[in-house]
């Protein structure tokens, strides 16, 4: 059995996504496969494998109880191979509370997830397998994530997804409108990672903490959403991603990236996601990339190759 993820990127509505605003997504062209095969030992054997084939996490789960016998993890700087190994038994175990059969079985299973971009990219590493054992385990994805992770949900509606999306939350529950987003200045846009990726966790942990009575950002955020959607220029588009930023910088309390670290840019810069690290999306010309890896931030991707 394979199954595949697409990764995520939230043009709109960072944090305030959340509590209801009307967020613009894209799945992108970078994921994660999953691969299944049936093994004969009662056992769960897990490799999961970088974009470029190195092994990074092993584990052995007995099963049917999927208690944890054995985990590895090649090490670089963050995370620990119990940490690691713990979390994946949640998911797992969750899965299982939705689906009473899910590795009930007389067989064992190996599998080995792949990502196609880099770990540090921030592009849905746990979206992206989430989803993909919520469809090896046929139960929903959302209600997984919910059960084992925390999140507004949008990066599963990417990972379901081969369209742009709007996306909101109503009473919890996940509104998805497939839309049509094809700039004609898309030349013009680019992705700029940051090299270094964010913990979402806490950079939602920050929001709540600083959140007061916010209904009035969300209302406009949502309205930015829609503009941004049927944008026809680029002077426009960069009016609404500085507008963006600027409501967003307000509730988080936090300067925008330009400020912060390119002042002197010809173009507007808007954080995606949790503000301080993995992607941000540039405006520009064919000077554009340039100028980043001349400032250290090698990673400069056109939007045609980042997003479906």
């Amino acid at each position: 059995m394979n199954f595949y993820s697409n990764g995520k990127l939230l043009l709109t509505g960072e944090y305030v996504v959340l509590d209801g605003a009307k967020s613009l997504a894209v799945p992108t062209k970078f994921g994660q496969d999953l691969q299944v095969e049936k093994i004969v030992e009662k056992q769960l054997i897990w490799g999961s494998f970088t974009d470029t084939g190195e092994c990074w996490f092993e584990a052995i789960f007995a099963l049917p109880k999927i208690r944890l016998l054995s985990c590895t993890f090649a090490a670089e700087k963050e995370g620990n191979a119990e940490f690691i190994a713990e979390t994946l038994q949640t998911i797992l175990c969750e899965a299982r509370k939705l689906n009473l059969d899910f590795l009930q079985t007389e067989n064992g299973f190996m599998v080995k997830t792949k990502l196609t971009f880099p770990r540090n990219w921030g592009l849905g590493s746990s979206s992206t397998l989430v989803n993909n054992i919520a469809n090896w385990a046929k139960i929903d994805a959302f209600t997984l994530l919910a059960n084992s992770f925390s999140g507004s949900g949008y990066d599963i509606a990417c990972a379901q997804n081969n369209t742009p999306i709007l996306y909101r939350l109503e009473n919890k529950k996940p509104i998805i409108q497939k839309v049509q987003f094809d700039p004609n200045f898309k030349e013009d846009l680019f992705f700029v990672h940051l090299n270094k990726k964010q913990n979402s966790r806490e950079g939602i942990a920050k929001y709540r903490e600083n959140q007061g009575n916010i209904q009035q950002e969300i209302a406009e955020i949502s309205q930015l959403s829609s503009q941004i959607l049927s944008t026809k220029t680029l002077v426009d588009f960069e009016k609404l991603i500085a507008e963006h930023e600027r409501i967003i910088s307000a509730i988080v309390q936090l300067k925008p990236v330009k400020e912060v670290l390119f002042p002197d840019y010809l173009g507007e810069i808007k954080s995606l996601g949790a503000w301080g690290g993995d992607f941000v999306l540039a405006t520009g010309n064919a000077s554009t990339p340039k100028y980043f890896i001349d400032k250290g931030f090698k990673t400069v991707i056109p939007y045609k190759k980042m997003v479906v």
